[in-house]
């Protein structure tokens, strides 16, 4: 079961970082109704692996690989988490912007969104995909028993 446990878990994972990816790329075009409409999308997606991600690997964790005293005595699995949970506390913002856009989208209309709110988003994109990348450098390092605490 432990191969199983970690494939899914990895295609969870590649899930949420094409979703992020679509985000960051998406966000930068002029709104348009498509646009509108793979942002929110997308961030269905996000939100989608980001919950398989975290149920597969807490099932990993507990028991399909190298038990839970391995990973919560390593600092880089304990910053992942942290790193996992600002990754979550960051998609807020373009989530409820996103899910903001339902109403006028389906009345058929464009959402009028100020520059500055898409600026906000922006940003909270680009910071997700940095706090990513330094998951991903966690999970690696984790993963080779770096930071063990015994």
């Amino acid at each position: 079961m432990s191969p199983l446990f970690a494939f899914l878990h990895h295609l969870a994972a590649f899930t949420l970082v094409a979703a992020v990816c679509i985000e960051f790329a998406l966000i930068r075009e002029p709104l348009s109704d498509t646009i509108a409409r793979k942002l929110i999308q997308a961030d269905a997606l996000y939100g989608m692996s980001a919950g398989a991600v975290l149920i597969i690997g807490f099932l990993r964790v507990m028991y399909f690989e190298k038990g839970p005293a391995f990973y919560f005595g390593n600092t880089f699995f304990l910053l992942k988490l942290l790193l996992f949970v600002l990754v979550g506390l960051l998609s807020i913002r373009p989530t409820r912007e996103f899910l903001s856009w339902r109403a006028p989208l389906k009345a058929g209309r464009l959402p009028v969104v100020e520059p500055a709110r898409i600026r906000r988003v922006r940003k909270a994109v680009s910071l997700e995909l940095a706090a990513i990348a330094l998951l991903l450098l966690c999970a690696a390092l984790m993963a080779r028993g770096v930071g063990s605490f015994a």
